[in-house]
């Protein structure tokens, strides 16, 4: 019986201890974006671009202090996301809301390549306990329809492959609408960042 009660408590010790580590890992007051030119906000002011934006709604609306980190670089690929990301992690982000790849399909890239590299990201992330979430992309149909459905499937086959929560398209509603872009018609303008950040935080506030 002693034996058994012995056991019983080296077992909570350890779980405790598992438990103490995970928190260590995380801090639940800090999200990082991990993205290309449309995270970092090309052509308007970083207070202007949509995490900053997420992160006044989030302190406005839910009343929570929480930090975000904006890790994006413009003309990022996913090649390169898991060394930044290696970088960003010692702030220890308690999400990580993956935002990359739309760079691989404008450059035609090898998107078995593309599908592997935001797997070693995402699979990287997780490890430090982080919630993981996936930001879709979409590619014009000019590219070619198979490429396009390609590039739209690979998302999909992620999200379903780790079980991730996903926005299916990063720039629903911005997309096209020419009030909301630069003159490129490719990045947002600050109305355009302004769209998004409402559409993420939206996207976020149950997670937090």
């Amino acid at each position: 019986m002693k034996k058994i009660i012995l056991l019983l408590f080296l077992i909570n010790i350890q779980i405790i201890s598992a438990n103490t580590n995970i928190s260590k890992n995380i801090n639940p007051n800090t999200i990082l974006f991990l993205g290309d030119s449309l995270t970092e906000g090309l052509g308007v002011n970083k207070e202007e671009a949509f995490p900053k934006l997420v992160e006044i709604l989030i302190k406005n609306k839910l009343k929570k202090d929480i930090k975000v980190i904006n890790g994006g670089v413009s003309g990022s690929t996913t090649s390169d996301g898991l060394s930044r990301l290696k970088w960003y992690l010692k702030k220890k982000p308690y999400i990580v809301f993956i935002a990359l790849g739309a760079n691989d399909g404008l450059r035609g890239l090898n998107l078995e390549e593309s599908q592997k590299n935001l797997e070693e990201i995402i699979m990287f992330a997780q490890k430090t306990n982080a919630r993981v979430l996936l930001a879709g992309m979409l590619i014009p149909p000019n590219y070619g329809p198979e490429y396009s459905e390609q590039f739209r499937k690979m998302y999909k086959e992620v999200k379903v492959k780790y079980d991730l929560e996903m926005m299916p398209f990063l720039l629903q509603g911005v997309a096209g609408v020419k009030e909301l872009n630069q003159r490129d018609g490719i990045h947002p303008n600050v109305d355009g960042h302004k769209y998004i950040s409402k559409e993420v935080f939206e996207f976020l506030k149950e997670k937090l």
